[in-house]
Formats: structure tokens, sequence, C-alpha cells
């Protein structure tokens, strides 16, 4: 695999907010919500993808500047020495508007959007 973080801190798991928990574990294993992937991220090939989820996954590089809010809610990781961006949006359960409450699971569909750096 030759994805990687490109940043270096990371909080402490005891002290994050109801919030970034449930990024963190929608992330890592993304069910009960939606994954969106662009078109430039399918065309990096066969085995992209799942490298790229995986660095995804595993990303715990959460900085006052990349996560001003502390919700875990978006990042960058490398692949092949291409940029990618990631993000989680919470919408409601129809997915028609944002959620009421984010930090209740069952009002919120979480959407992790994986695409390339250069899409955004």
């Amino acid at each position: 695999m030759n994805a990687k973080s490109t940043t270096h801190a990371s909080k402490a798991s005891d002290t994050l907010s109801p919030i970034a928990r449930l990024n963190d574990a929608f992330r890592q294993m993304p069910v009960d919500g939606r994954l969106a992937v662009t078109a430039g991220v399918i065309a990096l090939g066969k085995g992209a993808l799942a490298d790229i989820l995986q660095a995804v996954a595993c990303f715990d590089a959460f900085t006052p500047d990349n996560d001003p809010y502390g919700e875990h809610d978006f990042g960058a990781v490398e692949w092949n020495g291409t940029r990618i961006f990631w993000k989680i949006d919470c919408y409601d359960r129809a997915m028609r508007f944002g959620s009421p409450d984010p930090a209740d699971p069952s009002v919120t569909t979480r959407v992790l959007t994986v695409m390339l750096a250069d899409e955004y």
C-alpha cells in the first residue's frame, strides 16, 4: 500500500466529541451511511480505491488547522504521489437536509466522499 497521511498530530480518543467519535467509526467502517467516490479517484485504476479507503480509515492526523471544530470530518492522504481529500457530511435520514443532530445516529445519515484534491 502506498497511501499515507499528510498531517502529523492526533487527539486522544478520550477527549473526542460525540460527533468526532461517530465520524471516526464511520470512516473506519462505512456502514449505515453512504460512500461517494469521484470519477477521478475511480480513474486511478485497479487497486487504488482499496488502498485509498484503507488510508482514509487509518487517518488520525487531526490538528486545529485541518479540524478546527474537532469533528474529524475532513482529511487529506496521498496515494502514489496523488493528493486525495475525504470529507464526511451529515444529512437527515431522508437525505434532503442537514442532520438535525449529527451526534444522534438515529436521525443522521453520514456520507463519506473521496475525491482528488484537484476535484475539490
